[in-house]
């Protein structure tokens, strides 16, 4: 690993910014009425990016792999409850598109560092 400290790191910076986004968003209209949903979503969004910084601090590629993997797994579950948030009408389109293309970078970036350490 090349990485001296995680703001080295492209997916836990983008992912940080999928964080504010979501918080963001959350904070406003009828979706903040809805607790439950809220928790979900901004949970998700910072499980990715908690995940990726908890996999690099041990030091361990292999470790570091596997809390990548839970990384990619939380984005997936950000994008699900973005279609849930734009189905039900708490996302104008617009924010959805640009939320949901942010999510999907997340993945690849993480899929990709995952990838780079199995070399």
């Amino acid at each position: 690993m090349a990485f001296r400290k995680i703001h080295d790191i492209q997916a836990w910076r983008e992912s940080r910014k999928l964080v504010r986004i979501i918080y963001s968003l959350t904070r406003q209209g009828r979706v903040a009425r809805d607790f439950g949903f809220c928790d979900q979503i901004q949970r998700a969004a910072v499980s990715v990016m908690a995940n990726i910084a908890e996999g690099f601090g041990s030091g361990s590629k292999a470790e570091f792999s596997r809390f990548l993997s839970y990384s990619r797994r939380s984005a997936f579950e950000v994008q699900s409850l973005l279609y849930t948030a734009a189905d039900i009408g708490y996302f104008d389109e617009k924010s959805f598109a640009e939320c949901l293309e942010l999510a999907k970078r997340v993945i690849g970036l993480v899929s990709g560092l995952r990838a780079s350490l199995r070399k």
